[in-house]
């Protein structure tokens, strides 16, 4: 079977917007990006317990939150480097946004493993996008750190694909990435790793 990817999962590509706005915000998408490394090493240590009567789940999770709070290391030191000052950030709006959609659309037992999965699979676009554009360490970080954003897209989804038939997975997930495709398109006033897209166009 070919490897699902992201291209062909995600329904809408960042904004270009919000590629100008990260290049121009580098300690700012920096300090958010080492709070979502942190949420992400949490998220997949509750599932630990919130799935433990799938015993083979635990190990796939353990590793997920190993290398999330690797990851977290890594941006944390490169805040250091670069003398930025992690200070406290207010949460993205896009998680929280996901998760109360799923809870008002029909629940199901597995949302939070769809909803995980999405978040890997912007995270790994968006590093792709940093990567081009942006220079030196922080450039050469995205790059070190996407193909693990990869795996774990893939993981989470293969998590939900042992709990349900292949075809609530799909049409759940489709569900899910149409609010998602909502959430990254449209205006965004806080700008965050996650967060829309910072033009108005409304208007």
């Amino acid at each position: 079977m070919a490897v699902l990817e992201v291209a062909e999962f995600l329904h809408v590509s960042t904004p270009t917007s919000w590629v100008e706005q990260a290049s121009k915000l580098q300690p700012l998408l920096l300090i958010d990006h080492a709070n979502c490394e942190r949420k992400a090493a949490s998220s997949a240590l509750s599932m630990i317990y919130r799935y433990e009567e799938q015993c083979d789940f635990a190990v796939q999770l353990s590793r997920i939150v190993r290398e999330e709070m690797r990851h977290f290391e890594q941006v944390h030191a490169l805040l250091k480097t670069l003398q930025i000052e992690y200070v406290h950030l207010s949460p993205s709006k896009y998680a929280r946004a996901l998760h109360s959609y799923a809870r008002e659309h029909s629940p199901t037992k597995f949302d939070d493993l769809l909803i995980a999965s999405i978040i890997e699979a912007r995270s790994y676009e968006r590093f792709e996008l940093l990567e081009e554009v942006l220079i030196g360490r922080v450039a050469k970080l995205y790059g070190k750190l996407k193909d693990s954003e990869h795996r774990h897209f893939l993981a989470y989804l293969d998590l939900a694909r042992r709990l349900e038939e292949e075809r609530v997975i799909t049409a759940r997930v489709q569900d899910l990435l149409n609010h998602e495709a909502q959430l990254i398109t449209r205006f965004d006033d806080q700008f965050r790793f996650h967060s829309g897209d910072p033009v108005d166009t409304t208007g």
